[in-house]
């Protein structure tokens, strides 16, 4: 099958077009103010036919909850009380964030024991006060959160059940689908997929129609790309935009791994403006286990282990003293930067000048450093390679993306360096081959280890079906079991992770 793969940057939106895992033709053009020029400009570049699927990576909700842009008002639902009174929702949000998406702010009596048993009962009646109040108020977009939900899951739906019903218009997201045992960031993770639904509906109905426009057949299906590295349905990602959270660092690093031929060691991918960092398990991203911040709100959602920093090849050079960035010129790089005719000293003209990169239309500027520029570039990768590794144990490194040429050739506990063919696009390289995911992170009680385990693998595999892998070729990548010695019944947490191709 013939796939379509794009990842929309901060500098520049890349495509790959590949036949199987074959490369048959890439593209990059700068990224537009409006992402969608971007992504137009890639598809009218590749020939239409025979497509069986395009896939997307964006940036586009990451950029709206940073910037502060295009979120809609969220009305809160914590099932609780008479507990949970003195943090209410959206405490720990930065203000400016939080007076944007406050809607009406309402606690309701009910709540599950850390053991799984009802501290209340849900007040039903309670809740259908809130969505006439929700309704009256204009809040459509709804978060429904509940103390230790994700140990049992029923008054979370039962709510979203209620609201729907008292209030049609209602999209609402339930805590336990979005996040672990933790209240506050588990609704914040809530909170932020509720305030990205409008734009979601935008965004994803803008991209099936540049599809249909130019001229795809209707057996093409669309993509988003995911923080795990894997493929969700635009229904999905109408539902749980959150979930594309990251997804640009993901695509690279499974697009390092296919092109470089290495399922564990690390990975950057250099850029116009920063360098991403991360560590592959299995042909995967490393995950996350730690809190991770999002816009400056706390959440403890699955995201990729990745580590950023301000370098890239549109990073300005500054002297006295020495330092590259975080400051860049971007897609304005042809425009801005010396050896394209303009003023702005950029890591890009450091490489020209030694001679170290050659674009063609360029010529070599007039820097009286750039040895010193590269070198720093260089300890400043060293410096982040060695964060994101968990041993003293030497690994391999894959270097990709268009500033990879800033990678140094050996590094301090890096056994090699990987430079593979198509590195600048490994980023929409990584989009076009993701395979279908399913996920469970559940409490299992009385039921034994292997029991559990085989319950979960069993969950995640029917979840990756649904979402169209091929039954046949399913893969177990991740099997997490922990104890839970304080809840009765030998009960124990465990996550589970299948990845399968698309059927």
């Amino acid at each position: 099958m013939r796939r379509i793969g794009i990842d929309v940057g901060g500098t520049n939106t890349d495509g790959v077009l590949l036949e199987g895992e074959r490369v048959v033709e890439t593209i990059k053009t700068p990224t537009t103010d409006d992402v969608l020029g971007g992504i137009r400009t890639v598809l009218d570049g590749i020939p239409h036919h025979d497509i069986g699927a395009v896939v997307i990576g964006t940036t586009q909700f990451t950029n709206a909850v940073v910037q502060r842009s295009g979120l809609n008002q969220v009305g809160f639902l914590r099932i609780g009380l008479p507990a949970g009174r003195s943090l209410p929702p959206l405490v720990g949000w930065p203000s400016d964030l939080a007076e944007v998406v406050r809607g009406e702010t309402l606690m309701v009596r009910g709540g599950i024991e850390y053991d799984g048993r009802p501290f209340e009962q849900l007040d039903e009646q309670a809740v259908i006060e809130a969505a006439n109040r929700f309704a009256d108020h204009g809040d459509n977009a709804i978060v429904v959160a509940g103390g230790f939900s994700p140990v049992d899951t029923r008054q979370e739906d039962r709510a979203a059940e209620i609201i729907i019903e008292h209030h049609p218009e209602a999209q609402v997201t339930v805590s336990h689908r979005l996040g672990q045992l933790g209240l506050l960031e588990r609704e914040n993770a809530a909170g932020l997929n509720a305030c990205l639904l409008k734009l979601a509906q935008s965004v994803i109905s803008a991209f099936a129609s540049a599809i249909d426009q130019l001229g795809f057949g209707s057996h093409t299906r669309l993509f988003l790309t995911q923080n795990n590295g894997t493929l969700l349905q635009v229904e999905e990602a109408v539902k749980y935009p959150v979930l594309t959270f990251a997804s640009g660092p993901t695509n690279s690093m499974r697009g390092a791994a296919a092109l470089g031929g290495v399922s564990d060691g690390l990975v950057v991918d250099v850029g116009g403006t920063t360098a991403d960092f991360g560590a592959l398990v299995s042909g995967y991203p490393r995950q996350a286990n730690a809190a991770v911040e999002v816009g400056g709100v706390r959440t403890l959602f699955q995201l990729p282990d990745v580590l950023s920093i301000g370098l890239g090849g549109g990073s300005r050079i500054h002297s006295n003293p020495l330092r590259l960035g975080p400051d860049s010129v971007g897609q304005r790089l042809p425009n801005e930067a010396l050896s394209f005719g303009g003023s702005v000293p950029t890591l890009t003209d450091a490489a020209i000048a030694t001679g170290l990169l050659h674009i063609e239309g360029t010529s070599p500027p007039d820097l009286s450093n750039p040895g010193e520029v590269l070198e720093c570039a260089a300890t400043m990768i060293g410096e982040g390679a060695d964060r994101m590794k968990l041993s003293a144990q030497k690994v391999p490194l894959i270097a990709v993306g268009g500033g990879a040429f800033a990678v140094p050739e050996t590094m301090s506990g890096i056994s090699e360096v990987i430079r593979p063919d198509y590195a600048d696009t490994a980023n929409a390289i990584g989009a076009a081959l993701a395979e279908v995911s399913g996920t469970v992170d559940r409490v299992f009680r009385d039921m034994g280890h292997d029991a559990a385990v085989a319950e979960a693998i069993h969950i995640a595999t029917e979840d990756a079906v649904i979402s169209g892998a091929d039954p046949e070729l399913v893969e177990i990548i991740e099997v997490e079991d922990l104890p839970l010695a304080y809840l009765p019944g030998d009960a124990r947490r465990v996550r589970a992770r299948v990845v399968g191709p698309l059927k």
